[in-house]
């Protein structure tokens, strides 16, 4: 069974800017981004407990998964019983920090 996949406002904006940002300073390989990502959403469909259990998280259940060709990092929740994966937060891996997560 596949489940569905939904971003907050804040994770779609977070996506957006990564996206830009990969095709203008990246041009060998400008849609690697967006490429992991939706192979990513693909993967989550499928198999949505496949990411890394996120203890560090006042959100209860977050996991999180890594698109190793770009680094980021897709920070999500899976309601079982609504059969969907909510992203909550689309990171760079580099950046040192985590970033603010807040429940769907």
């Amino acid at each position: 069974m596949r489940v569905r996949i939904r971003t907050t406002p804040q994770a779609e904006a977070q996506a957006l800017a990564a996206a830009t940002w990969w095709r203008k300073n990246r041009p060998a390989a400008p849609n690697l981004f967006t490429n992991e990502m939706a192979g990513a959403f693909d993967l989550l469909a499928g198999a949505p407990g496949i990411g890394h259990r996120y203890p560090d998280s006042r959100v209860p259940g977050v996991r999180r998964l890594l698109l190793p060709g770009t680094r980021y990092h897709l920070y999500y929740v899976y309601d079982q019983e609504a059969s969907e994966c909510v992203i909550l937060a689309v990171w760079s891996a580099v950046r040192g920090r985590a970033p603010r997560l807040q429940r769907p």
